[in-house]
């Protein structure tokens, strides 16, 4: 007897409720990797260790660069890479909530924010191509990651409620009325995720170009020619894990910005953001401290920020949580 063809179970939506089914468990993983890269690099900087292609590229261990002038290069090194790694923390977290909570409503806004912010994060890779530097781990990542990611977001596209343009940002997901306390905390939020983007684009040109600004020479105590007479490598090294952190926070920030702006006020809403917001200035404001990297100017906009970021989270905590109920 013939066997008659498989016919695949699908959802109320039609999509076929396969492991790929919509896309999500694609975009899930990708937050997971990046979470997990994020750890990693948190991990990596606090045992004091170089990655080997670093070690092979620079052509000395993190232990024999710290014998140079009291270890400063080494430790502005390593506070780069915690910046980063909060960064990718707070990327992964806030892919995965877009994913499992309004991508799953079928949100045309959702898709947008992956979309832009993860073109963003992952072009900042080709950022090498100012500073000479190819990361063979970073590459290997981004060749795992972002067939993930694309794959995710071809799934996820049959899925979405119509209009499914990118017009769909232009809808915000609550009226910003400035008579109320969550009109101002959100205005607040909106204001300072949209400095990170503009403060990632900043430091991503900086690693491309003048790779320091003074405060980071005065720190280290040396001058940029200084670092190339120790290798000729090791500026474009810094150069790599700056731009890097750059193109992390603008990816970020734009993420950020378009939960802000797009999303409805909810308890999960407030979660994500505290917990993404908190991971990310956690890491890039007390490596600093930990390491003496505590000069007021270069400091001050990221402790402007974290403030501002708490009051605007504060401000909407209430309307947030009422709306949950």
């Amino acid at each position: 007897m013939p066997v008659a063809p498989q016919i695949p179970n699908l959802d109320q939506r039609g999509i076929p409720t396969t492991i790929l089914g919509d896309g999500r468990f694609l975009i899930i993983l990708t937050g997971l990797g990046l979470a997990f890269a994020g750890g990693f690099a948190l991990f990596q900087s606090a045992t004091g260790h170089f990655l080997p292609h670093d070690v092979e590229f620079l052509g000395m261990t993190a232990s024999e660069l710290c014998g140079i002038n009291e270890c400063r290069i080494v430790h502005f090194m390593f506070h780069d890479r915690v910046s980063f790694g909060g960064v990718l923390i707070t990327i992964g977290s806030l892919y995965m909530w877009l994913a499992e909570f309004p991508l799953r409503q079928g949100l045309a806004w959702a898709w947008w924010t992956l979309a832009l912010s993860g073109s963003v994060g992952f072009a900042s890779f080709l950022a090498y191509l100012g500073y000479g530097y190819l990361d063979s781990w970073h590459g290997a990542a981004t060749l795992v990651l972002l067939p993930c990611y694309l794959v995710g977001l071809l799934r996820a596209w049959p899925a979405l409620h119509s209009p499914r343009g990118i017009t769909s940002l232009r809808a915000p997901g609550a009226r910003c009325d400035l008579a109320t306390s969550f009109g101002w905390g959100r205005l607040t939020l909106l204001l300072t995720t949209l400095g990170i983007s503009g403060a990632g684009l900043t430091i991503t040109a900086i690693g491309m170009t003048t790779v320091f600004v003074p405060q980071d020479l005065r720190f280290m105590g040396l001058t940029a020619d200084d670092l190339r007479a120790i290798s000729p490598r090791l500026v474009p090294l810094i150069a790599h894990d700056r731009a890097g952190f750059g193109g992390g926070l603008c990816s970020g920030g734009i993420a950020l910005f378009l939960s802000v702006w797009c999303a409805a006020p909810s308890r999960n809403l407030w979660q994500i953001l505290a917990l993404a917001g908190g991971v990310g200035f956690t890491a890039a404001i007390a490596v600093h401290f930990l390491i003496g990297y505590d000069d007021v100017v270069h400091v001050a906009p990221a402790c402007v920020g974290v403030v501002a970021y708490a009051v605007g989270l504060g401000l909407c905590f209430e309307t947030m949580l009422r709306r949950s109920r």
